[in-house]
């Protein structure tokens, strides 16, 4: 099946021979290798470029199996390519797999790592270097941190909505509604049936996250970090900090989990690219809370299969993947918290702080955004609008919608939009 993937393909070629390593990281089985080694293989060899021009190196693959051996990689690329006029694309897949090897002119060095070869390799004027790859040897946001600023960096997420319905077509809000429960890791959509796909997702936390996360972090209590996951997976979109996941594991009797272990975990879940963290932002104080904050799931339907395909409140997952769709639109994404002022029992007046669903910046560019699913009432709506009101700015500001179809404006200028349309109109940010 063909999954169009144009906004990752669009920075490949905006990196196109810059200079640096491109660097592809994400989550483990989002469709990195294939956005590679397909996709873009595809493109160049559109623009002209030929097949042997394409140095492709499989790194699992008994084929070059030699190459894991970096002195082996970097001598055979540069027999391929050095002295030569025209322009080679490197593209190693994989590329955890390769072996550490002793300095053959000082033996009692640093080992020679992938990291060596590739760096020798980008000072080839016509080579363009690609890697991709992770395991529980290596995540690839540790390839990543490997090349200390020489590289690009291009975030695969799973397939957004848009890809998902480029893909499978049809009704959109079917489409949407089977996107809300499986998720969409690409190899979803070659799923028999309902079955199939629910033990595909399940088999992925057990079979590769949680023993990545593991070993690689050298886990000691996997009791616990099963626990955390299972806390955030049932708590998207909802605030929450470690101490407070810490009272929650005490009050079920789970013995060592201190706040800074948890701390810990969770950083190591969003290491792996399962979480992803929307601190709180005071609007008008221009400053960041501490704590409590929100964390989204990277895959609704790995959520949805972590906790048994139960929990499905729509307003927490709808808030889900809007916080996804912006996120990979490459927006910075902030919880908003505003203040109304009140009267309390006692006849004092008292700051309330309302909270503003998304805070989304690019460059000096805002925009308030409220996910509600209904407002049936204008009691609702009032609850729901009433922050955008308290932010003292003229920031475009809308409220993404289940319940609508044609999106308007309100009297005061804010954009009602329904989910679909939002998912599917890249222009409306």
């Amino acid at each position: 099946m063909n999954i169009k993937r144009d906004s990752y393909l669009q920075q490949l070629i905006s990196y196109r021979f810059d200079g640096l390593v491109k660097v592809i990281t994400g989550i483990r089985r989002c469709g990195k290798s294939y956005l590679l080694k397909n996709i873009y293989r595809d493109y160049l060899i559109g623009d002209g470029v030929k097949e042997g021009q394409i140095i492709s190196i499989e790194l699992d693959l008994a084929k070059d199996i030699k190459y894991r051996n970096p002195l082996e990689l970097a001598s055979y690329v540069r027999s391929r390519v050095e002295g030569k006029k025209e322009e080679y694309y490197l593209f190693v897949d994989e590329i955890q797999m390769s072996d550490k090897v002793a300095n053959p002119y000082n033996k009692d060095g640093e080992k020679i790592t992938f990291y060596d070869a590739l760096n020798d390799l980008r000072s080839l004027s016509n080579l363009d270097v690609y890697v991709t790859g992770s395991n529980s040897k290596m995540l690839s946001s540790d390839i990543l941190t490997e090349f200390r600023g020489r590289s690009d960096e291009i975030r695969v997420h799973p397939l957004s909505f848009s890809e998902y319905y480029s893909a499978v077509g049809g009704d959109k809000n079917e489409a949407f509604d089977d996107y809300a429960f499986y998720g969409g890791m690409p190899l979803i959509l070659s799923r028999p049936n309902d079955a199939a796909k629910m033990n595909y997702l399940k088999s992925l936390f057990t079979e590769v996250y949680i023993k990545d996360i593991v070993e690689r972090k050298h886990i000691e209590r996997q009791d616990v970090l099963e626990q955390i996951l299972d806390l955030l997976c049932s708590s998207i979109g909802s605030l929450t900090n470690p101490a407070k996941i810490a009272d929650t594991l005490q009050s079920k009797q789970t013995k060592g989990a201190s706040s800074n272990t948890i701390r810990a975990y969770i950083g190591h879940l969003e290491d792996a690219f399962l979480f992803s963290e929307s601190k709180r932002y005071d609007v008008k104080g221009k400053s960041y809370f501490d704590s409590p904050n929100k964390y989204y799931c990277e895959d609704l339907g790995l959520r949805n299969a972590r906790i048994g395909f139960r929990q499905q409140e729509m307003t927490h997952i709808m808030e889900n993947i809007i916080y996804n769709e912006l996120i990979n639109r490459q927006f910075s994404v902030d919880v908003g918290v505003v203040y109304a002022r009140s009267v309390n029992e006692n006849g004092n007046s008292v700051r309330t702080p309302r909270e503003i669903d998304f805070v989304v910046n690019s460059g000096g560019k805002r925009t308030y955004i409220q996910s509600a699913y209904a407002m049936v009432t204008e009691d609702k709506a009032e609850i729901e609008l009433r922050p955008f009101a308290l932010t003292g700015d003229s920031f475009p500001k809308m409220v993404v919608r289940k319940d609508i179809g044609k999106r308007w404006y309100d009297d005061k200028g804010i954009l009602n939009i329904s989910l679909i349309d939002f998912l599917l109109d890249k222009s409306v940010i």
